[in-house]
């Protein structure tokens, strides 16, 4: 069944003019795009493509491990698992051989013991796995050299449930020009600097024998998780060199663990950022240009990253594939990346943040509405870039993340952290009511309300507030989920007797 049948195409459907994508995908893409939705993970990257996935999340039977194939069902979806599987996707010359075509030539486990229902919904994952490794398209031509590089990308289910894609793109081995080939592992943890570690070893393997992949990868599906800050140890064997011990850590705080914002903040200087910053907190239309796949993946998870403890709750693609550009038509908020060769198809588009990540760009915000530098009050603009100011050149990935986190998470506990009085219970609710008009008026500062006023009208409060409104017990009787986040993070850095004084007098 061809992908345009899945969303009731007909066997030869009108093309769109600009991608050649049947017009039924775009429709239904845009349409999907412009739902209003009520879940914080049904929003997530991916939205027309993980809709294209399948309605429903299954994990299908490991036909190698049948016996115990009901733990280990436990421990995938549990998030107990390293990965679900792990996929080659190489190209493949076309039957006319005009052009290439990515296509999965390997995968492991196999899963070929699976019923009618659970074969499609896999082959539907594949198809979209081969979108988001070879984005391009098929403008490819064989190499002789080519720079890897990694990246990540999330498929959605329809039901709200996410994987994440991670991905190593690089030139196989051999003679001659040839096309590259990419490396995917899906897993539903989100820990790129850890997977990123688990490539190197699959790449290592790869360029001795295809075969040797497996073991290593097998002794990783059957290792546990570690939790954060801790080390799970992997021995493999590799010929000419021996038994390895492989070990693989987790970061202490883990809700940074797919996050690095070196790449952040070296494409953009700390006054730039800060716009970005006061275009997302409003969810507004965000389109971040590059030509590499991994500074797009790298720099749109850091800019989600720096909402924290709210949650981006509209479309999030790390990387638009080509035959799904015309997603910037949505008029609905959403974070894009998209490769520079497309930059036409989108600055066609107004009221919406256009940013330049490369490092010839004449100018970093290609198309604006103007009034970013004005969202965020002017005092804690000038905090925020104070505490920035903090960091060193030499400073390691953990602590590059820790003094970014700090700065926004002040700003957030500045301007909205008094939240918690406001949050009434009476004995009989079975939930609490927010007084939106007494928070509000609560604040001093007029810029501050003012900010706040707009901040208050966005998807990622009002869901903020529903969480807690939900909570059965008071403030008193159990954290609040801003102190608790919070709290937890703080707890896990170095910063932590510097910030309870804050936090306290919430």
């Amino acid at each position: 069944m061809g992908a345009g049948q899945l969303l009731g195409c007909t066997d030869r459907p009108e093309t769109h003019r600009n991608t050649g994508l049947p017009t039924c995908w775009v429709a239904f893409i845009l349409e999907a795009c412009s739902r209003k939705h009520t879940s914080r993970l049904a929003t997530c990257e991916g939205h027309g493509i993980g809709l294209l996935v399948g309605a429903e999340s299954t994990v299908p039977l490991d036909p190698d491990n049948l016996a115990d194939n009901s733990s280990l069902q436990h421990r995938y979806v549990s998030g107990q698992y390293f990965f679900e599987y792990l996929v080659v996707v190489s190209l493949k010359k076309t039957k006319d051989g005009s052009s290439y075509e990515p296509q999965i030539t390997y995968q492991f486990p196999k899963r070929d013991m699976m019923g009618r229902s659970q074969k499609e919904e896999e082959e539907k994952t594949l198809k979209a796995i081969t979108l988001f490794c070879f984005p391009e398209g098929i403008s490819w031509a064989p190499l002789t050299e080519y720079r890897s590089e990694t990246f990540s990308f999330v498929l959605t289910e329809i039901d709200g449930s996410r994987r994440n894609g991670y991905c190593r793109r690089l030139l196989p081995g051999g003679k001659g020009a040839r096309p590259p080939e990419a490396y995917c592992i899906i897993s539903s943890l989100a820990c790129f600097g850890l997977f990123s570690k688990i490539f190197d070893e699959v790449e290592k393997r790869r360029q001795k024998s295809m075969a040797m992949i497996y073991p290593f990868m097998q002794k990783l599906r059957e290792a546990p998780f570690p939790a954060p800050g801790n080390t799970v140890e992997i021995k493999s064997f590799i010929p000419e060199s021996g038994t390895e011990i492989i070990s693989l850590t987790r970061p202490l705080d883990s809700w940074l663990e797919h996050v690095d914002f070196a790449a952040l903040f070296r494409c953009l200087t700390d006054e730039e950022v800060l716009l970005v910053f006061a275009a997302t907190v409003l969810e507004r239309r965000i389109v971040f240009i590059a030509e590499e796949l991994s500074t797009l993946s790298q720099v749109i998870h850091a800019v989600a990253a720096l909402l924290y403890p709210f949650t981006w709750q509209h479309t999030f693609i790390s990387i638009v594939p080509e035959i799904l550009i015309d997603v910037v038509m949505a008029p609905t908020p959403y974070l894009l990346g998209v490769q520079k060769r497309l930059l036409d198809q989108v600055t066609d588009q107004s009221d919406l943040l256009v940013v330049d990540l490369s490092e010839d760009k004449q100018k970093t915000f290609i198309v604006s509405n103007g009034d970013e530098s004005s969202i965020l009050p002017p005092k804690l603009q000038s905090e925020i870039l104070q505490a920035l100011s903090n960091r060193k050149e030499t400073s390691t990935m953990e602590e590059l993340n820790r003094v970014v986190s700090e700065a926004f998470l002040h700003f957030f506990v500045k301007t909205v952290g008094h939240y918690t009085s406001y949050v009434k219970y009476s004995r009989a609710a079975e939930r609490g009511v927010f007084e939106n008009r007494s928070f509000y008026k609560a604040i001093e500062s007029k810029t501050t309300r003012h900010f706040v006023k707009k901040f208050m009208q966005t998807q990622m409060f009002d869901l903020f507030i529903q969480d807690l409104e939900q909570h059965q017990s008071r403030p008193q009787q159990g954290e609040d989920l801003l102190k608790k986040n919070l709290l937890l993070f703080f707890t896990q850095c170095k910063a932590q007797q510097k910030w309870r004084k804050t936090l306290n007098s919430l």
